[in-house]
């Protein structure tokens, strides 16, 4: 049980955004469908399927958050492989700074490889706070969450194939 729970510790400090996010939103979902049940039992169908949609729509949230905290998870365990072989560069860590998810992934794998306090310094250094949580990208274009390279490089991070091999 002490184990399980460690476990799923592990995967929270990985990636803490997304699952709160999950969280919160299937907290809400649940909190839509429930007022969407009461107004249909009332006989107010109209209201009843607006609340439904609405926690339909709050229950995909939640679903992609907690794919994402899985992502995170992933790019935890592949960073703190390669700190742990390679030792603590900052090319390693350059690639996960645009994210907040990602500089708490990066951040627990330095962590639990002995190299907190350098690649903290390192992502204070580009002007990273602990209040900046949207990515980059997000900040720039607020529209480009929804573009396939931005779900490819969030849901499937890791290195990129090579064209012409």
């Amino acid at each position: 049980m002490f184990n399980r729970l460690l476990h799923i510790m592990r995967f929270v400090r990985a990636a803490p955004w997304p699952y709160m996010t999950g969280v919160a939103s299937l907290l809400f979902a649940f909190g839509l469908k429930g007022a969407g049940l009461l107004h249909w039992n009332a006989g107010d169908i109209p209201r009843a399927v607006l609340f439904g949609c609405w926690g339909g729509g709050w229950l995909i949230v939640a679903l992609f958050a907690m794919a994402d905290g899985v992502s995170r998870h992933r790019e935890y365990r592949r960073i703190k492989g390669m700190l742990l072989k390679y030792g603590f560069n900052e090319r390693l860590m350059e690639p996960l700074a645009r994210s907040r998810c990602q500089r708490d992934a990066a951040l627990h794998a330095a962590r639990e490889s002995g190299h907190y306090d350098r690649a903290r310094s390192y992502f204070r250094k580009l002007g990273y706070r602990w209040y900046h949580i949207l990515p980059d990208t997000v900040v720039h274009r607020p529209f480009s969450f929804v573009s396939p390279s931005f779900l490819r490089s969030s849901f499937m991070p890791g290195k990129k194939a090579r064209k012409g091999l």
